[in-house]
Parts: C-alpha cells; structure tokens; sequence
C-alpha cells in the first residue's frame, strides 16, 4: 500500500531538489498523500494494473489502465513527473486547470473517464496539496497511448474554477457531500442515460456496469433504498467502502477503490456515510 513511506520519499525527494520544506510544506504534502492514497484515490485510475487487475504499486503513477466505452477507448495518463512521458513540465497551475477544469496546457479537452465534474468541487487548498504531492513522487518513464473518442469532446466543462474554500468538518453533511464530490462517488454510482451521461436525477442508484481484467462489476445502490443501504449498519457501511466487502461477506471488485478508501479516517468516514444516508432513497439503477 503507498502510506507513510511515500511521505518519506516525496520529503526526501523534495530536499534532495533544493526545495525547503517548512512546517506547511511538510502539512501540505501530508494532506496530499492522505487525499491521494484515501478519497481522492488518483491511483485507481493511473496506476497500472496486472493481467488480473490488480494494482502494480511498484509502478506509481505512471498510467495506462485502459477504459473501454462504446464511446471511447481511453488510457490513464503518466501522473508522475517524468519530464517526457509525465507532468514534469507542467507548473502548478497549468495541474489545477487540468485536474479541476479538464483543460491540458496545450488547449486540449480531457476526456471521459476523468471525472471533471466532481473535481471543479476540490478546494483551492485540496488541490494545492495534491499537486505538492503529485510534484513529490518519483519520476517513472512510461509513454502511454492517446486516447480515442467516437463523440464530440465539450469546448470546456464551464468557467474558470477558483476561490473554493474547503467546508468545515463540523458540519457533517455538507462535508460529507464533498468528499463524496471529491472521491467522485457518483461518476460510479450514478445510472447513466442512453446518452452516456449521468442520470442525475437518480443520483447514487447504481446499476452501471464495469467490465475489466476482474469480470464484470456492477455499482451498487448507495442511496437509503431497501435495494441500497437502508438496513445497513454504519459498521457495515463502513467496512464495505474501505475493504470491498458487503455485509453478507460477498468480496466486490473494482474499479470500486477499496485499495485507497481503506485509509479514509473515521472522522472522514462518518461524514460520508452521514451523506449517503442523507440521499433521497432510490430504486437500484433508479428504474422503478
């Protein structure tokens, strides 16, 4: 698992830059890798995976999961800072348009499986820490394919994104909503139209299916619905999301990213789940 030690690193790395690291250096890297290697779990997506699916750790961010859509065919990128097949030219801010507007320094729109539409919700310090500890990590040469798209890409995902603050984690359940935002809960656990997009309107109902090295998985209800979680347990909850087991003991498969929630912390948990339960209930793939 990438825990304390890539902190480590990406502290070692850092000072074997030149680069200072004070007390708030030291915290933003620690929030970066909590973010990263918990509900933000980047590393489902851009790390590469075995023949079986699984996660290849050694192989850090260097990209290549391939997505296969009968609307595209699209690769993960190289997240590390290799300076040829990675970010390692990209400044900061050309990161933050990229990850929370979907706009690459060259102009070009990113595609579809990069859930653009949670991540404008990251706050402008949340994303600061991510991008400290994206900047940290070991640079690994991996040239991955373009992706391809058999649709028509947006000119954007709407305007410029800045000033957001991070919500309080007192108030429970506008903190809950944007975890769930960040860890883009619902990019999985929403239904989908016949258009591709999400059915917004039956948010968190489930019933999308992913095929992969694993089989086929499908999202489950996460709504307050009998077909979803009304009879579970906070425990239950819980333990799903961090160790991909249901309450019947029935292991699930990814692309849910137990292999990072699992070091979502408690406080982070109970907010979570404080607004999952909060959900309008819905019937499982929101089809009545």
């Amino acid at each position: 698992m990438l825990k304390t030690s890539h902190l480590t690193v990406a502290c070692l790395i850092a000072a074997l830059s030149g680069i200072a690291l004070g007390q708030g250096s030291e915290a933003l890297l620690a929030r970066g890798q909590y973010l990263m290697n918990g509900p933000v779990a980047c590393a489902n997506c851009h790390m590469p995976r075995d023949n079986k699916g699984l996660p290849a750790y050694k192989k850090g961010l260097s990209g290549g999961m391939r997505f296969d859509d009968p609307m595209f065919t699209a690769y993960a990128p190289n997240i590390t800072p290799d300076t040829e097949t990675g970010i390692g030219l990209w400044t900061d801010a050309q990161l933050a348009k990229a990850i929370r507007e979907g706009i690459r320094p060259d102009g070009s729109v990113i595609g579809p499986p990069m859930p653009i539409s949670f991540y404008k919700h990251l706050s402008d310090a949340d994303l600061s820490a991510i991008i400290a500890y994206l900047k940290a990590q070991p640079a690994i040469k991996n040239k991955v394919e373009k992706s391809s798209y058999r649709m028509p890409l947006p000119p954007n995902y709407g305007p410029p994104v800045h000033d957001v603050a991070t919500p309080s984690s007192a108030d429970t359940l506008v903190y809950g909503q944007y975890l769930a935002n960040i860890a883009h809960c619902m990019d999985c656990h929403d239904p989908r139209k016949s258009n591709g997009m999400l059915d917004v309107a039956h948010q968190g109902a489930g019933g999308q299916v992913f095929p992969g090295p694993w089989g086929k998985s499908l999202a489950r209800n996460i709504t307050p619905d009998k077909s979803g979680l009304k009879d579970w347990s906070d425990t239950q909850i819980a333990r799903a999301i961090r160790n991909g087991v249901d309450r019947n003991g029935e292991h699930y498969k990814p692309p849910m990213a137990f292999d990072w929630y699992k070091n979502i912390n408690d406080t982070d948990m109970a907010a979570l789940i404080a607004h999952l339960r909060s959900l309008p209930p819905q019937p499982l793939g929101g089809k009545e």
